[in-house]
């Protein structure tokens, strides 16, 4: 592989004027420039881009951190954010932490080596144990929740709730269930105060032993499920906190015979794609995960090109969808 001393050599130029060449082309005369053009076709020599970007002092690169790559709300989140980068011309780097704090700090110390221009974490901030916001390391949280000390994308985590749960509240529903995330996680938090926001004002006690722990996946809401099917007072409605949760909820309920929305209503959070076409179609709030990609993409953008936004927290709107794995009180089992 060639290198610039190569070039050099085969221009007949300095090294120092070479680099120039590539670096800072104004500052080099034609006939210079045309010499070292010439080397480079010959060799096949290609720059090493990365100290042009240290050089530069920005790599024209963000890196997302994303704790599951397999969530599905998450690869929506991923397209926004991609789409807006490559518009601008900056390249992703996905980080897949697994929640692991080790991989995460791996991932910011690539911009603080000057690797990466700046961070969009998609994982909700907690005191105590969030490593961002970090000295000198501009970053974003998208999809996240209230009280991020950092700039911030999201929706209304507790508004949205209660609407899930006011509504069923409305359809008769007293004894409702809820399937959680993790008790620690902050959409657990939010989303469990706009539940019990709804019941405290429709004068409905709230029940701990009605909440299910489960870690957003499909498979620990088809776990989480039998809680309830075990009741001897069973509830008439789930609140799932994600859709995934809800999905496999519903198809643990099918295997003991529960019928839904008959016997048991079901809701979920998030409507990634695949919830309109569960069996039944799955209620749920829409969270414009796109728009949250976006959105965020663009203001770590303005943030790394040094211009000053005009906020740094925006909560964007979102939608309860109503389908048929919810409806009418019909039974207590």
């Amino acid at each position: 592989m060639a290198t610039i001393r190569d070039v050099s050599r085969e221009s007949g130029l300095s090294i120092a004027t070479v680099s120039r060449a590539l670096s800072s082309p104004e500052k080099v005369s034609q006939e210079s420039l045309k010499k070292v053009q010439e080397a480079i076709d010959k060799l096949q020599y290609q720059p090493n881009m990365l100290s042009q970007k240290f050089r530069n002092k920005r790599s024209n690169t963000i890196v997302i951190l994303v704790p599951n790559i397999s969530n599905l709300f998450f690869a929506k989140v991923i397209s926004g954010i991609e789409d807006v980068a490559q518009k601008n011309g900056y390249s992703v780097l996905l980080g897949d932490t697994r929640d692991s704090e080790q991989r995460e700090r791996d991932y910011i110390n690539l911009v603080e080596t000057r690797q990466a221009d700046g961070i969009i974490q998609l994982k909700p901030y907690q005191e105590n144990i969030s490593i961002l916001p970090r000295k000198n390391v501009i970053a974003v949280n998208t999809g996240g929740c209230e009280n991020t000390p950092y700039p911030s994308v999201r929706i209304d985590n507790v508004d949205a709730a209660k609407k899930v749960v006011d509504y069923l509240i409305e359809n008769g529903h007293r004894r409702i269930g809820v399937i959680s995330g993790l008790r620690a996680n902050p959409h657990t938090i939010d989303r469990l105060k706009g539940y019990k926001l709804s019941l405290q004002q429709a004068g409905i006690e709230f029940d701990p032993s009605l909440v299910a722990e489960g870690d957003f996946t499909l498979w620990s809401g088809l776990n989480a499920v039998q809680h309830f099917t075990r009741m001897q007072q069973r509830p008439t409605a789930i609140f799932c906190m994600n859709d995934e949760m809800a999905i496999g909820a519903i198809k643990g309920l099918k295997d003991k015979k529960v019928k839904v929305p008959d016997d048991m209503s079901i809701t979920g959070f998030d409507n990634i794609e695949v919830s309109n076409y569960s069996d039944p179609p799955l209620t749920t709030v829409f969270q414009p995960a796109v728009k949250l990609g976006e959105k965020a993409a663009e203001l770590l953008i303005q943030l790394i090109e040094g211009e000053q936004p005009t906020q740094t927290e925006f909560i964007l709107p979102h939608e309860f969808v109503i389908r048929q794995s919810s409806g009418i009180r019909k039974s207590s089992l």
